[in-house]
């Protein structure tokens, strides 16, 4: 933990030299981190930004120059000037994150609003076209082509018990059904398996829990079911003590339309529509979710983005196997098939292993035109 910029620099430069895995925490703000780094030729190869500018007015974004104790009181009585200070310091934060991207620094947007604010502020954001941003979200980048298009999302369960030892039970399942599923997965999704195969064998090494006894796991359709199921079951023996709860975040394949975000990486014109999650949510309910839920905002702003969520309770009982073999599938592929009629490569191949699995599930598979063929038609 530091919180001065002289020091800074100092720690981080050493870091670099020797080559040190470390986290740092800079007390402060971070638009005199990214200027100060320009001024001192620190290189950064990696940037991006989570500040909650979904909400910028109210706490989401502090502005460069004031204290905490001094936005706080003009944030309470002068809320015109605290927006004014807000929009002055998204304009000083882009031009200062565009001095380290023309020395090579890479720079992507996690998706919380930062460079939406930063074009509504005047910030020098826009690519060429006016029309998009000049740096890509990382759902773009990273998540939709490696995760989501491959129907791998943030699959989450909670043992009601309370128990550590059911967790541990859990942790071992998971471990081993990833390890069994990897053996004939293909080629383009080895590593996604490996790295939670990793993770979730590390898991209670590292005490990564919080509160309850609960877990987070990235899995495709056919992980959850299996996992699931296999839950279900050793419940049913009495294996593991407790009902489990399952559930996902909304950062997901399919259960939310954000356009600066999760749909991001959808370039068919429809991530600025919210058909998909509101597609899941009705699905999920009928095929037996425990219970649904619709929202709005959450993370990228109101009116920016439509999120769908589901409970589902494991008892150990046949009509639980049911329920989870018919949602989970479902859950997923709603996504896969919307990303698939985009045509993102990954979701079409996934879609197509769906299918092979499952000879009930039918996809209408997009058609490539030849770009050649359109062009001067327009």
């Amino acid at each position: 933990m530091i919180d001065d910029l002289d020091t800074l620099v100092v720690r981080v430069r050493k870091a670099k030299k020797e080559k040190e895995i470390v986290s740092i925490a800079y007390h402060g703000n971070i638009v005199e981190v990214w200027e100060r780094f320009d001024i001192e030729n620190v290189f950064v190869d990696l940037g991006s930004d989570q500040t909650s500018l979904h909400n910028p007015w109210s706490g989401g974004y502090y502005p460069v120059g004031f204290s905490l104790e001094e936005s706080n009181e003009m944030m309470k009585n002068n809320p015109d000037l605290f927006k004014e200070k807000v929009q002055e310091s998204l304009r000083r934060q882009a031009m200062a994150i565009n001095k380290h991207t023309a020395k090579g620094s890479y720079f992507f947007d996690y998706g919380n609003a930062f460079l939406l604010e930063a074009s509504r502020a005047g910030a020098d954001v826009m690519a060429d076209d006016g029309i998009h941003f000049k740096y890509p979200s990382y759902v773009q980048d990273i998540m939709g082509p490696l995760f989501f298009d491959y129907g791998f999302g943030p699959f989450r369960w909670v043992c009601t018990s309370n128990n550590p030892v059911d967790l541990e039970i859990t942790d071992k399942i998971a471990a081993e059904i990833l390890t069994e599923l990897m053996r004939n997965s293909p080629a383009e999704i080895q590593s996604q398996m490996a790295d939670n195969i990793q993770w979730i064998q590390g898991a209670q090494k590292n005490n990564l829990v919080v509160g309850s006894q609960a877990r987070i796991l990235y899995a495709d359709a056919e992980g959850r079911i299996k996992i699931a199921e296999a839950f279900n079951k050793a419940i049913a023996l009495g294996v593991i003590s407790a009902p489990i709860v399952l559930g996902r975040d909304h950062h997901d394949v399919s259960g939310t339309d954000s356009p600066y975000r999760e749909t991001s990486n959808i370039y068919d014109g429809s991530s600025f529509t919210a058909d998909m999650a509101i597609q899941n949510v009705i699905g999920d309910a009928f095929r037996g979710a425990t219970w649904v839920s619709i929202h709005n905002g959450g993370g990228v702003g109101w009116g920016e983005v439509i999120n769908g969520g589901f409970g589902m309770l494991l008892d150990g009982t046949a009509e639980a196997d049911g329920r989870l073999k018919s949602m989970l599938y479902w859950d997923v592929n709603n996504g896969i098939s919307r990303r698939s009629w985009a045509r993102n490569r990954g979701a079409i191949n996934t879609a197509k292993r769906a299918m092979e699995i499952n000879p009930n599930l039918k996809v209408t598979l997009p058609n490539f035109a030849d770009d050649q063929l359109l062009e001067g038609l327009f």
